[in-house]
């Protein structure tokens, strides 16, 4: 499929499937990607919830088609019948993005069996889910996928024991995936951004340990628009890794080539701010 004419491979007239694309990384994706002409269909759970993130996308973009498909993504029977109905509608898909996610954060001993599963079910089973289903509508466009991860996907982060777990699955299915489709012409693209302004953070930071604001916030926030940014030139790349940010580009690479010295760094930002799960629960 021919590129667009600033030489990157997105074109007006191409279909994206974004999930997670009420809010968040996934609505601003919509917003870039719908300005650039794109079609695009947003997938999330709350039908309100979309129709709002539509009349945002139509709004930013004249003329721009927008769908919506509402469907909990860790059920995969009913993300396969709601990929069928968008494939049906829609005559392809070029892009599927898979944005969906949730986060819980706190001390290890303090979470449950159903917090880890809840945090897998959507972060991890939710991105296969979707792709399972829209992986015959890719081979048939030689498309494109996105996996958005984080950089909790790359290493570890105090009180992210369910959510990096999570994301730690997920790169690794998207590493071997690209792998499997080389040979049938789908690229494959894994986002690792860090935090970022978005719903889910906001609501991270009324409750969030003190230990995870010491070291996540030891690599600077980005805006979503960057992100979104920059996850789209990788797309028009076809780039099989995006990792946003120069600071998070830093601090990968010393997790990969000088892991125990940002250990240490790591843990001297804890030695200062450090509780742990006796403490809280007193303070409860």
């Amino acid at each position: 499929m021919a590129g667009s004419a600033d030489g990157g491979w997105l074109r007006p007239g191409q279909h994206a499937v974004i999930t997670g694309g009420s809010s968040g990384l996934g609505l601003e994706l919509a917003r870039q990607l719908a300005g650039r002409g794109l079609a695009i269909t947003l997938v999330a759970q709350d039908p309100h919830r979309l129709s709002r993130a539509r009349e945002q996308v139509t709004a930013g973009a004249a003329g721009a088609r927008v769908t919506t498909q509402s469907v909990d993504v860790s059920d995969p029977e009913a993300v396969e019948a709601a990929l069928d109905e968008v494939r049906a509608a829609s005559g392809g898909i070029d892009v599927l993005i898979n944005s969906a996610g949730i986060l819980r954060e706190g001390y290890f001993e303090r979470l449950t069996h159903d917090d880890f599963r809840a945090v897998m079910d959507v972060d991890f089973f939710g991105v296969v889910n979707a792709t399972m289903a829209c992986l015959p509508y890719l081979k048939e466009s030689r498309g494109h996928l996105v996996n958005v991860s984080s950089m909790a996907g790359m290493l570890g982060v105090f009180g992210l024991t369910a959510y990096a777990a999570a994301k730690h699955a997920l790169n690794g299915f998207t590493d071997s995936l690209r792998i499997e489709m080389g040979p049938q012409n789908v690229t494959v693209q894994l986002v690792c951004p860090p935090e970022f302004d978005s719903p889910m953070v906001a609501t991270l930071d009324t409750y969030r340990t003190a230990e995870n604001r010491a070291i996540v916030k030891s690599v600077p926030p980005l805006s979503v628009t960057q992100v979104a940014r920059e996850t789209i030139r990788g797309i028009d790349k076809r780039e099989p890794l995006t990792i946003p940010g120069m600071a998070s580009r830093l601090t990968w690479r010393a997790s990969r080539y000088a892991p125990a010295l940002l250990d240490r760094y790591f843990q001297r930002r804890l030695a200062a701010v450090y509780r742990g799960p006796m403490s809280a629960e007193a303070a409860r």
